[in-house]
């Protein structure tokens, strides 16, 4: 599933006439970035949520095979959007990725090797975590720390972690049992997911971007295009 249903609202500044997943990075609109590393992990069945200007989304992906479309009428947040799409979704594992996570991959491609980690005997949800020193255009704490055994734990208030959560992760409905009908995030469903022990993650082995503004954008993109790497991620 790829979320593009957000508002997008600091974009805004960037481009007000398209939502952000059809901003463009390099000449391609983010959510192509995703969907081409998708297809690249060999997966053919796409979810894709809208709602902010989700006319113009569904005819950017109009034809391609496929992709299938989960509306929301009114927002759902992440949680709530992936709950609404999880009859598309089925009962086996699947893929979740932000329509703006973009990153590069390392000498595997990320989402191979995140698929290749999966564990549904240990695991009810596997992370996609950037190590805090391969970030760009992100000044903060960070989200999550690895035991030994590759399980995740949030930071609380006061920590400093050394992985920021990348946009990607692999679960099941059964984590979504219990979960209401209306607007959650997903966050809610980590943090259930790790209380139980079993929240894994996976360090990404690559560069990772961070595009929530216009700046971030344009900073990312002359990362990208100076290390002649844009053509040969695609």
């Amino acid at each position: 599933m790829v979320l593009a249903a957000g508002l997008g609202t600091r974009m805004r500044a960037a481009d007000e006439n398209r939502p952000k997943p059809l901003v463009e990075l390099c000449g391609m609109p983010l959510i192509d970035w995703v969907l081409d590393r998708v297809r690249r992990a060999g997966i053919q069945n796409v979810v894709v949520n809208t709602h902010y200007k989700a006319d113009q989304i569904q005819a950017h992906l109009a034809g391609r095979p496929g992709i299938r479309i989960s509306h929301e009428d009114a927002l759902l947040e992440t949680g709530g959007g992936v709950r609404k799409a999880l009859p598309l979704l089925g009962d086996g594992p699947f893929l979740v990725v932000n329509s703006d996570a973009i990153w590069l991959d390392g000498p595997q491609p990320a989402l191979n090797r995140l698929i290749a980690a999966w564990r549904p005997d240990a695991m009810d949800l596997l992370l996609m975590l950037q190590p805090m020193a391969w970030v760009t255009g992100y000044q903060g704490p960070g989200d999550y720390f690895l035991d030994p055994l590759g399980r995740a734990r949030c930071r609380t208030e006061l920590e400093v972690a050394p992985y920021l959560f990348a946009g990607a992760h692999i679960t099941t409905a059964a984590a979504f049992e219990g979960t209401p009908k209306g607007p959650f995030s997903l966050n809610e469903i980590f943090d259930q997911v790790e209380a139980a022990e079993r929240l894994y993650g996976m360090a990404h082995d690559g560069e990772w971007y961070h595009v929530g503004s216009p700046d971030q954008l344009r900073r990312a993109e002359d990362e990208i295009l100076r290390g002649h790497t844009a053509v040969a991620s695609r």
